[in-house]
């Protein structure tokens, strides 16, 4: 099912946890359902530990094993991404890129990712805009303004229970929900599909079928 064809927006939920209980699972789950409360969505979930151990003994997406290939496979195929990852030596953890270097390089492009981390401490806030940010620039996605970070004292055993980390939840959420309805109204041009080339004097891009005319 394409998304342009689904009734419901497709969420997928992805941590860098390698264990469990995770506070960056449940940090990720709470962003996905803040957002399902304001939109007609489904959400899945999964994290390291659902791709293991075939995602760290592969070097190339053709030895994925099945299990590993389906969570690349979700990613790519959602409508909308909620990331997270706890902070290790000051950046998210190496089968959170691994997994990522998997992701085919155009398959986000366009995509509204929410990005969120966990640490423990207010030192490591910034690898949300220095890490996770740049990552998902590189795939083209669309980032959503408000980032999330979260220490360990924020939370009550996995509940987060900080009211500013919950507004700014919120906030992430409202966002998050804007732009994918947006998209959903007016689909915007996959990258494989080529616009009406332009008038000589105009820069011409698309949102659908709508010519959005820009005088040089």
């Amino acid at each position: 099912m394409t998304a342009s064809s689904r009734s419901y927006v497709d969420i997928v939920a992805f941590s860098g946890n390698a264990h469990r209980p995770s506070r960056s699972r449940s940090l990720a789950e709470l962003i996905a359902q803040r957002i399902r409360a304001r939109i007609y969505a489904r959400v899945r979930q999964f994290d390291i530990l659902d791709a293991s151990p075939g995602l760290g003994a592969a070097l190339a997406r053709e030895q994925l094993t099945p299990e590993a290939l389906a969570i690349v496979e979700a990613v790519e195929q959602a409508d909308l991404l909620v990331v997270a990852s706890p902070v290790y030596k000051g950046s998210y953890t190496g089968l959170f890129k691994h997994f990522f270097d998997f992701v085919d390089a155009t398959a986000l492009i366009g995509k509204p990712v929410v990005i969120a981390a966990t640490g423990g401490g207010p030192r490591h806030s910034l690898v949300v805009e220095h890490q996770l940010r740049p990552l998902f620039g590189f795939f083209s996605a669309l980032t959503i303004p408000t980032s999330i970070y979260a220490e360990d004292k924020s939370f009550d055993g996995l509940e987060q229970v900080d009211p500013g980390i919950l507004a700014r939840i919120d906030l992430a959420a409202s966002q998050a929900a804007v732009l994918v309805s947006a998209q959903r109204q007016h689909r915007l041009p996959g990258p494989d599909e080529t616009p009406a080339a332009p008038e000589a004097d105009a820069y011409t891009d698309r949102i659908g079928d709508t010519p959005l005319r820009i005088r040089t």
